[in-house]
């Protein structure tokens, strides 16, 4: 899983732009309200900085997201029914952290209401995969260990399905910046001409981390289906399979599709769209070499992971007449994880940066070891029992199946506005309103001054006789 750095950003006071326009000057003590939830989040957001990772608060985080949202929603719904306005443009500073950069991220200011609500749905991803990131580091390697209980491992299965829903639900919201954040902020008058976002709210590399995202919650899906049959057969793996085994032929196909996320990230993340610079003066033309080198470790991997189950399935449901073709897929299984073993390596500067090569590695070792059981066992029993020819890679390219997608995203919706046009305090005024003129339509047709007033007749001769 990728573990995301995470933004600061600049003390705002909404005071200093909000004017209040509304009937009444109803607003006026809710813009504070507003202040103080976004300085809630900039708090939560120092707070993390500082802490480390072991320790930061995800979870702390993610509810200051969710309680600034609602607030941030009612100022720009405001604005736009001309409810308060603005005596200036209103900047917000956010520091950028998926722009390539060689030590610390650029702190840009970035105009507009819009610029605040991007960034601030933006960090509410980040904060829910992290959070879900360090869910799965809680739970360890469980599946390996031969003196837990049932009991414990569902306890730890069960943890592993809250860090899915998590990641499914960053997922949603990317897809929801991407698709409907984004759009409205091109068209609303809050953007000026000539102004260019950086890669953090381009719309090719925001759709590429809900793809990834939803990577991420597939593979641990993967694992999540793949607990019992490794703790059956963590003593001696390899083949046979023990019966708690899933299908490999399911299993190649979640790879695949794995596959397929990451790649399409990746190429989203590398797009022209994604190499605009800001208009700071600061030169942000690419996404971080960290995040495109783990979207490229990721596709190899899970490719060469669908090759080895391919080559299991054909071992173990194909008889005879496939004992070829599992040697062939295990085979190029075992080369392309010997390939990326030595490959990708981080240009490390810190601990943490050489902790997560180090394991990328040890995960590495650990598949190329259990393909090399699989490998040598189908082999032989290939070159003593079945003597099928072996394909080439190019032969094994039309047997590939397609891929299939586990988990989907959950979308997001947005928050309500705390207060203004679509907000539950608006609608309950409109109704008062509504419902007490109705009122006075009914008094004054029931006092009509005609029907109150005695009917008099002339004096006249005729008088009260009309033809």
């Amino acid at each position: 899983m990728y573990l995301y750095q995470l933004p600061t950003t600049s003390a705002v006071a909404f005071s200093d732009f909000c004017v209040d326009h509304s009937r009444d000057r109803i607003y006026t003590h809710l813009i504070p309200e507003a202040t103080q939830a976004r300085a809630n989040l900039r708090g939560a957001l120092k707070e993390c900085k500082r802490s480390d990772h072991d320790e930061k608060d995800f979870l702390g985080l993610v509810k200051a997201i969710e309680e600034y949202l609602p607030y941030i929603r009612a100022l720009i719904e405001c604005v736009a029914h001309d409810d308060i306005g603005l005596k200036n443009e209103p900047k917000f500073g956010w520091r950028t952290t998926l722009s390539a950069n060689l030590f610390n991220a650029p702190k840009l200011d970035f105009p507009g209401l819009y610029a605040d609500y991007s960034f601030t749905l933006l960090t509410y991803a980040f904060a829910l995969s992290n959070l879900a990131h360090s869910i799965v580091a809680s739970v360890g390697l469980y599946e390996l260990d031969r003196a837990i209980s049932d009991l414990e491992r569902k306890s730890k299965e069960d943890k592993l399905n809250v860090a899915v829903d998590f990641i499914c639900r960053a997922s949603g919201v990317f897809t929801f910046i991407s698709d409907s954040v984004l759009p409205e902020w091109e068209s609303s008058r809050g953007s000026p001409p000539g102004f260019h976002r950086p890669p953090d709210l381009s719309r090719e590399v925001i759709s590429a981390l809900s793809k990834m995202s939803l990577a991420d919650a597939q593979t641990l899906a993967i694992r999540r289906l793949l607990s019992k049959s490794a703790y059956d057969s963590n003593v001696a793996p390899g083949p046979p399979l023990p019966k708690s085994h899933p299908p490999p032929a399911l299993l190649a196909k979640l790879h695949i599709e794995c596959t397929s996320l990451y790649s399409s990230a990746r190429l989203l993340a590398k797009t022209p769209g994604a190499s605009k610079n800001a208009s700071s003066g600061h030169s942000v033309k690419d996404v971080a070499s960290d995040l495109r080198r783990y979207l490229s470790n990721q596709a190899s991997l899970h490719s060469a992971l669908s090759h080895k189950w391919l080559g299991v399935d054909a071992g173990e449901k194909g008889g005879t007449d496939r004992g070829g073709e599992a040697v062939a897929f295990l085979q190029w299984a075992k080369k392309e994880l010997e390939d990326i073993k030595d490959g990708g390596r981080l240009v490390s500067l810190g601990n943490g940066e050489k902790e997560k090569e180090e394991l990328r590695k040890s995960d590495i070792n650990n598949e190329l070891t259990n393909v090399n059981v699989f490998f040598k066992y189908y082999k032989k029993m290939n070159d003593t029992l079945h003597f099928q020819p072996v394909p080439t890679q190019k032969d094994l390219q039309s047997r590939i199946p397609g891929g299939r997608i586990a988990l989907p995203s959950k979308p997001f919706t947005p928050p309500i506005p705390a207060f203004g046009p679509g907000s539950l305090e608006h609608a309950c005024r409109q109704t008062e309103q509504l419902q007490t003129l109705d009122h006075d339509l009914q008094d004054g047709r029931e006092r009509s001054p005609e029907a109150e007033l005695p009917k008099s007749t002339g004096n006249y001769a005729g008088a009260g006789s009309y033809f």
